[in-house]
């Protein structure tokens, strides 16, 4: 009888040691996961950060392109008028030698 009880107990520590470890692992193993999403989260975080810089960055080249497209196209206008002006000289040169 002694030894069925013996055997008994030690079968139900040896049950609950192993719920025991069991546990303990998962929550390891969940804690690992937490810890790796976290990083996963700061590197994706860290990412959407750099291209909303680099998005910024292409914004400000753009609006100054804009700006000198802007300044070339009102050089243009004046010198087409300019030219215009040229070609009426010309042609009044032109028709006082006919």
């Amino acid at each position: 009888m002694e030894i069925s009880i013996a055997t008994s107990i030690i079968a139900a520590s040896a049950a609950l040691s192993g719920i025991f470890i069991g546990w303990s692992g998962r929550t390891r193993q969940i804690r690992n996961d937490d810890k790796q999403e976290a990083q996963s989260a700061a590197v994706l975080r860290s990412d959407t950060e750099y291209i909303k810089r680099g998005v910024d960055d292409i914004r400000l080249e753009q609006r100054a392109q804009a700006n000198r497209i802007d300044a070339l196209s009102e050089r243009v206008t004046r010198i087409e008028e300019s030219a215009k002006q040229a070609h009426h000289r010309i042609s009044r040169l032109e028709d006082k030698e006919d």
